[in-house]
């Protein structure tokens, strides 16, 4: 996996780069095929195991419920029976997940919290179905969007869905122009959410 997680942040880096045009281009590529959705895999193997071959693949870590540690590595997933290790917890810091992937996260039962920071390819349609998925809409609790460039007004506003949010961190995002308004949207359908913002550039 540290293959993976090296491969994957590289490119994450190399896409900002404008001299890396024939880069970025194959890096996207790579990407994408990380991210495709296998569904004859989760049926295999369960959801929350496709989720973290998933997530892993794409540089991010994930946390067991019942466990401390984070899952860093690819090859050293624990094994055992079917829907044995239910995700608790995702850290998308610097990863390369985009939105063909996020039917993985459907059938995930016990998310509570979300980390995406400095996710090169989030944008606001990955938000608005990360809360369109029902099981999240009851399970997560807390969701930080960090330096996120492509994120605006309208992916925020969609998180309006997630109905159980109790805390919300959003910073450095640029592309939410609408701060106050949005913020009060929030507030108006969530009002038991505990709402961070620093959306300075």
């Amino acid at each position: 996996m540290m293959l993976f997680e090296h491969l994957t942040r590289r490119a994450c880096r190399i896409q900002k780069l404008p001299s890396c045009n024939t880069y970025r281009h194959l890096w996207g590529w790579l990407n994408a095929v990380f991210n495709k959705v296998d569904h004859e895999r989760i049926q295999a193997v369960g959801p929350d195991r496709a989720a973290s071959e998933w997530l892993l693949r794409c540089g991010a870590h994930v946390r067991y419920q019942g466990l401390d540690k984070w899952q860093q590595d690819y090859n050293g997933l624990p094994s055992g029976p079917l829907g044995k290790y239910k995700i608790q917890a995702i850290d998308a810091t610097e990863s390369c997940i985009m939105y063909r992937g996020f039917d993985h996260l459907d059938g995930l039962e016990h998310v509570e919290e979300i980390k995406l920071c400095k996710c090169a390819y989030l944008q606001d349609e990955c938000l608005q179905r990360l809360s369109e998925i029902q099981n999240l809409q009851r399970s997560l609790l807390r969701l930080w969007i960090i330096s996120c460039g492509d994120v605006t007004d309208q992916g925020i506003v969609a998180l309006h869905k997630l109905s159980n949010l109790q805390y919300l961190c959003l910073s450095d995002l640029p592309g939410v122009r609408q701060k106050e308004a949005t913020a009060e949207i929030l507030r108006k359908s969530l009002p038991s959410l505990v709402l961070e913002l620093d959306l300075e550039s």
